[in-house]
């Protein structure tokens, strides 16, 4: 079937944490109903990453036939579940996974958690490439261990891995962990087999362990190859976690359900224990439900998802280059985040800030959570039907040469 990526859904008073929510004074709360924000030309949210489109309808029918039961008691992964994954991954990305080795969790932010608490102890570093998806300093700093930084290098519009560093950071004995935001949100990297194979070399070769964060996979723009961590080589998956999960790829974040794999039978068992010790044990039944649908019969919706994403980010990187030419756009290769270089304005984060929600009336995440050397950028959301783009990105124009002029 054709799916209609231009309709727009209103997601106002839905308890929607991208609409219905704003962060004030470094929290997030719910909007003053009163705020001209909410009347007086709306601020538009491309912030959290959540999409403004519909779960493919084989994934709607799937929840809603649960919800018709009524019944909403315990539920369990059935073998159909893990079978779902492992063709999945296969068919889309070459990778044969052992259903086995599949550990299934309420979501990767909470699975971060318990892999860093898993391995290792507080006073412990984890290593991390910002700037860089900023739950994961959440984790390192929640469970009282210490980031490691090794920060991207960028370079002539493009973010590079500095192998140098990472070499001189991973040499510490008290590095214990390195989590591989791949691909890299917010920068947009799709790393290429010989950039990882460098990256889990050094990590292999200073016993880190490595967990790769791989929640976009699906989501590659144009005729780029995403390639799995775990398909590098058996010593590669040996001494790795990946991180998986539909959540991205169909919209699906609010059911709560993701997969690691753990192909180390001793680290898979650490890892359950935390689990277990967590007092987790189950999946709701609207997310089993939802990721079986979704990898059993969403292929044709994600097919469609990524020409009208690639479309999306072809119309804001026009817009950029002729109407804002001395803010760089970094091309995104994957991921439906799009990483935007304000430096040139001069501004300060709480003055950029301001200018993008209070004068353009958009938003945004501020560069500047992902770490230091975010600071001056701003992460735009293209998950939305076009015309929604389209007034974000005038709105940004009119509030930039507002400053200019």
């Amino acid at each position: 079937m054709n799916y209609d990526f231009d309709r727009i859904i209103n997601r106002n008073g839905t308890n929607s944490y991208k609409w219905d929510y704003v962060k004030r004074d470094g929290a997030v709360v719910p909007w003053d109903e009163t705020d001209s924000g909410r009347h007086e030309k709306p601020v538009l949210p491309l912030w959290v990453a959540d999409m403004d489109f519909p779960c493919p309808q084989p994934v709607v029918d799937a929840v809603t036939d649960i919800a018709r039961l009524g019944v909403y008691g315990y539920a369990f992964p059935p073998p159909s579940y893990y079978d779902s994954v492992v063709r999945w991954m296969k068919r889309r990305h070459g990778w044969t996974v052992d259903p086995d080795t599949i550990c299934f969790t309420p979501g990767i932010v909470p699975a971060l958690h318990m892999l860093v608490s898993a391995y290792t102890n507080p006073g412990d570093k984890v290593l991390v490439q910002p700037p860089v998806y900023y739950p994961f300093f959440n984790a390192i700093e929640n469970l009282q261990t210490v980031p490691a930084l090794n920060p991207l290098t960028y370079r002539d519009g493009r973010y590079y891995m500095d192998f140098d560093d990472l070499a001189v950071k991973c040499a510490d004995p008290d590095v214990k962990l390195a989590i591989l935001c791949s691909p890299h949100n917010p920068v947009g990297r799709v790393w290429s087999a010989d950039e990882l194979r460098r990256f889990g070399r050094i990590c292999m070769d200073n016993d880190v362990l490595v967990v790769s964060d791989e929640i976009h996979c699906d989501l590659i723009l144009g005729d780029r190859t995403f390639t799995a961590y775990a398909t590098l080589g058996e010593e590669y998956e040996e001494r790795s976690i990946i991180c998986t999960s539909p959540s991205k790829t169909f919209n699906l974040a609010a059911l709560q359900a993701s997969n690691m794999m753990i192909p180390d039978p001793g680290l898979r068992e650490t890892f359950q224990s935390t689990v277990r010790n967590a007092g987790l044990f189950t999946l709701n039944p609207f997310g089993i439900a939802a990721v079986q649908a979704a990898y059993d019969h969403g292929e044709e919706w994600l097919d469609q998802l990524l020409a009208y994403l690639e479309g999306n980010f072809r119309f804001l990187d026009s817009f950029f280059r002729e109407r804002l030419p001395g803010i760089p756009v970094i091309e995104t290769e994957g991921t439906y985040l799009v990483w935007v270089d304000f430096t040139s304005l001069g501004l300060d984060k709480d003055a950029l800030q301001r200018l993008m929600m209070e004068e353009a009336r958009v938003f945004l995440d501020e560069g500047y959570i992902f770490g230091r050397e975010g600071e001056g950028f701003e992460r735009i959301n293209i998950a939305c039907p076009r015309s929604i783009l389209a007034e974000a990105l005038e709105r940004i124009e009119g509030a930039v040469k507002g400053i200019m002029s």
